[in-house]
């Protein structure tokens, strides 16, 4: 099984990313939230890998960090939850709100992420309330996320009346968050500049 991948990034869109290893190009499916923290195409990378075998097909699912990993696989093992699906969770959500939600059984949250009905946020919530680890609780309790989900929350509402799709709103806020922010106005002006920084991603429909 293939655990890891590092080589230079030949491609990337928001949806997968082709890697160069010794002259082997992998296509990986990612995240939107590992999207976000790529570099250019040339630049050097290291994705965490999970290997999915079936019997007409090898798959390999890259992130960037070991939260989106556990996370990613811990969603795969929940009755009717498949690897696009997941991936589609992690793209629709946060990674340390993802946590939170789930730990707070918050299926309104969860129900807000495109493509994740009632049913499978319930089934979401109660078989993974208590399967997360110490180390996913930790990144959810000292997150940006959790000591500013006031201001995250404005920010996000701010955007989407401005027409920004939720998804990229919401990585463009976590993003601005993870640097810190010293208030709504400045927090905004620089979520706005993150979002026309990224290839066009997040622009209004």
């Amino acid at each position: 099984m293939i655990a890891r991948i590092t080589g230079r990034l030949l491609e990337k869109h928001p949806s997968r990313a082709i890697v160069d290893v010794n002259g082997i190009g992998y296509d990986v499916q990612i995240p939107l939230s590992t999207f976000y923290n790529l570099g250019e195409p040339g630049s050097d990378v290291m994705l965490r890998v999970h290997t999915h075998v079936r019997e007409d097909a090898l798959a390999l699912f890259g992130f960037g960090t070991p939260l989106e990993l556990q996370l990613f696989e811990r969603l795969i093992g929940v009755n009717g939850v498949g690897p696009k699906l997941a991936l589609a969770v992690l793209s629709g959500i946060e990674p340390p709100e993802l946590v939170g939600a789930i730990r707070a059984q918050d299926i309104g949250r969860l129900t807000r992420i495109p493509g994740i009905g009632k049913k499978t946020a319930e089934r979401i919530s109660l078989e993974l309330r208590d399967k997360l680890p110490a180390s996913i609780a930790l990144a959810e309790a000292t997150s940006p996320a959790a000591a500013g989900d006031g201001l995250r929350d404005d920010l996000i509402s701010a955007l989407l009346n401005l027409g920004y799709q939720r998804a990229a709103a919401e990585n463009a806020v976590g993003t601005v968050m993870k640097d810190g922010a010293d208030g709504f106005e400045p927090a905004l002006k620089k979520t706005l500049k993150a979002l026309v920084r990224r290839s066009g991603l997040g622009t209004k429909d």
